[in-house]
């Protein structure tokens, strides 16, 4: 009975853990967006502010999960992956081929058109600049400490590790579709990509051993795919200084209402990119034998 309860205790820990890192990065993303606008209500140049925005979304999330998790849950940083900065060289490469290789195939691959959104010069740089620091490190990395940091190693402790990759991953995927107005086939879409991505980067993360080759990967991903730069989409995107418009009507290639993210090309990408990480984590545990 003693350790029926130690067990549930256990379970019940994981799942606040889980809770609370949600708020965390939530919370973290307002408060930093907010001190970003203050500044540049003080006159701040609007460069120092997207920069300060990106790098105050991470450092916020960092404080806030290290004291909750030290000091209120007493589990050490360290055993959730979140350790000292240290990459991988072969994570390095994978980070940036992931990305480009789906764009490859569809600038060569897929017909379509080169649209400008006729930016002018400073709305360039403000759009280049919020892609790398706030859509690309900030969120690739905020989102990795949270998802596959704090929730994974959470779960994967009080549970077993396909839990602990499952739930956070399914998680990952449902929320990509809260509060938008999708179409049935476009949320099954994005739930199962989003799974898929969460799948992915949970394997990245075993392989790793901590949470900073996956933020990586991650961030590179929304650089190069949702950054600003050169986005490809069914139609001229928003906030993107030049829209690769597909021309084809096949849900399938356009990732439906989500876009390109939740396509068949960038799932397969993600498979490609598991199954990788699992021959990785194979050859591994067959060293340790």
């Amino acid at each position: 009975m003693k350790r029926s309860n130690e067990e549930q205790m256990s379970k019940s820990k994981a799942i606040l853990c889980s809770v609370v890192a949600i708020v965390i990065l939530i919370v973290s993303q307002i408060v930093s967006g907010l001190l970003a606008g203050l500044l540049q209500m003080v006159g701040v140049p609007s460069v120092i502010c997207i920069i300060f925005n990106g790098a105050g979304y991470i450092a916020l999330t960092l404080i806030a999960v290290k004291l909750f998790c030290e000091k209120v849950m007493h589990v050490d940083l360290a055993e959730l992956g979140i350790t000292g900065f240290s990459i991988k060289t072969k994570w390095i490469l994978i980070a940036f081929l992931l990305p480009i290789a789906v764009v490859a195939v569809y600038l060569l691959l897929i017909p379509g058109e080169y649209v400008s959104a006729g930016m002018d010069r400073k709305t360039i740089v403000e759009t280049l600049l919020a892609g790398v620091f706030c859509t690309g490190f900030g969120a690739g990395f905020v989102e990795e400490i949270v998802f596959r940091g704090v929730i994974f190693r959470s779960l994967q402790k009080a549970f077993n590790t396909k839990i602990g990759v499952i739930a956070p991953s399914l998680l990952f995927g449902i929320v990509h579709i809260l509060g938008m107005d999708f179409s049935v086939v476009s949320c099954l879409l994005v739930i199962l990509a989003g799974t898929a991505v969460g799948i992915m980067f949970s394997m990245i993360t075993i392989d790793a051993e901590s949470v900073w080759c996956n933020g990586l990967v991650h961030a590179l991903w929304n650089i190069i795919i949702i950054g600003g730069g050169i986005a490809v989409a069914s139609q001229p995107a928003e906030g993107s200084i030049m829209t690769y418009v597909t021309k084809t009507d096949s849900f399938l290639i356009t990732g439906g209402e989500f876009g390109i993210e939740s396509s068949i090309i960038s799932l397969l990408a993600y498979l490609a990119v598991i199954a990788i990480a699992f021959v990785m984590i194979g050859r591994k545990k067959g060293g340790q034998e």
